[in-house]
């Protein structure tokens, strides 16, 4: 196997084996075990029609005494469920989630990047409709698969300041709508805008909420969090996705002496923060240096280096997901 950890890209890489389970007759079945990288399905199955699939994103982490280690999976598990009873699909047991993403892991080890390369492995849980259905209405068959593959860093600047375009003209997801639920769905809802945004050279696009675009919701693919007066604030909002990343750094701010909120936050506060940044399973923090107003052409400038708060507290998460500090949390599970 010839593959240069550290110049990974955030992308698929062919491994070994991939796990998967079906719901059929009211009740899910064995784990099989797969090394075909393809998924045969009914040409009228609910996910090709009517959108029913859900997923997850998760890392394994390789220490240097030699252990992968595992990120708060029970919370995967948990938003996956949440997603499932959103759009009316079999929930995944948490017991199926844990055995389905252990075994994956343990068959393809040789994979993990090694200690210090900056990469992960990256493992992707997804549910999805394979029941046949012409009419609008929720599938009884199901299957839950989970692949995994190794990858460096989210944006390819890493651990660096990216600009984000702010933008008006899109909507990622509606109110009340799917927003909160990490289903497909909501992925092809911003693409347009992420391409808008490449195009100008931003990393992403920062959504504003699809009512009365006043406030911030999500920041392309991950949530928000801006720093000032010694406080970690991040967005409230029904369509925002809850975050396990953002949650994780709300529990190390205040336990670094932070004062934290979770609020409605306005567009007209983008100037006062001295930090801001995108958080989430693919980056785990990514600075902002820059936000352009896409309408007005206003820029919000937040410097050339990671703030010292950010860089703090994405060095102790990656700390304590490779296992170089005490996990007082108990977020961190050992595959054995």
């Amino acid at each position: 196997m010839d593959i240069d950890w550290k110049s990974l890209p955030f992308g698929y890489i062919k491994t070994d084996y991939n796990v998967r389970t079906y719901f059929r007759d009211g009740k899910w079945g064995s784990l099989e075990l797969s090394s075909s990288e393809h998924v045969d399905i009914h040409i009228a199955a609910t996910s090709l029609h009517y959108g029913q699939e859900a997923f997850e994103g998760m890392k394994a982490f390789m220490g240097k005494d030699g252990k992968i280690r595992l990120f708060r999976w029970e919370e995967n598990a948990k938003r996956m469920q949440m997603s499932a009873r959103g759009i009316l699909m079999a929930e995944v047991p948490i017991e199926v989630f844990k055995k389905a993403i252990l075994k994956v892991v343990r068959m393809n080890k040789r994979f993990v990047p090694p200690y210090g390369s900056g990469a992960s492995l990256y493992i992707r849980p997804v549910l999805f409709g394979t029941g046949a259905e012409v009419g609008v209405k929720p599938a009884d068959e199901y299957l839950f698969m989970v692949f995994v593959t190794p990858v460096g860093p989210y944006f390819k600047e890493g651990f660096r300041p990216v600009k984000m375009l702010l933008t008006k003209e899109f909507d990622r997801a509606a109110p009340q709508g799917t927003g909160r639920f990490k289903v497909g769905g909501n992925y092809a809802a911003s693409l347009t805008s992420m391409k808008k945004a490449h195009e100008k050279g931003f990393a992403n696009v920062l959504f504003l909420d699809s009512k009365e675009k006043k406030y911030i919701d999500e920041c392309g693919p991950a949530n928000f969090f801006g720093i000032k007066n010694n406080t970690y604030i991040t967005p409230k909002s029904d369509s925002i996705l809850p975050s396990i990343t953002n949650m994780s750094l709300i529990t190390l701010a205040e336990d670094m002496g932070l004062k934290t909120e979770r609020r409605p936050v306005e567009e007209s506060e983008l100037g006062t923060f001295e930090e801001v940044g995108a958080c989430g399973t693919a980056a785990v923090i990514s600075p902002i240096g820059q936000i352009v107003d896409d309408e007005t052409g206003k820029e919000f400038n937040y410097g050339t280096e990671p703030g010292p708060i950010s860089t703090k507290l994405y060095n102790k998460l990656i700390a304590i997901q490779t296992g170089d500090e005490e996990d007082k949390f108990g977020w961190v599970e050992v595959v054995e």
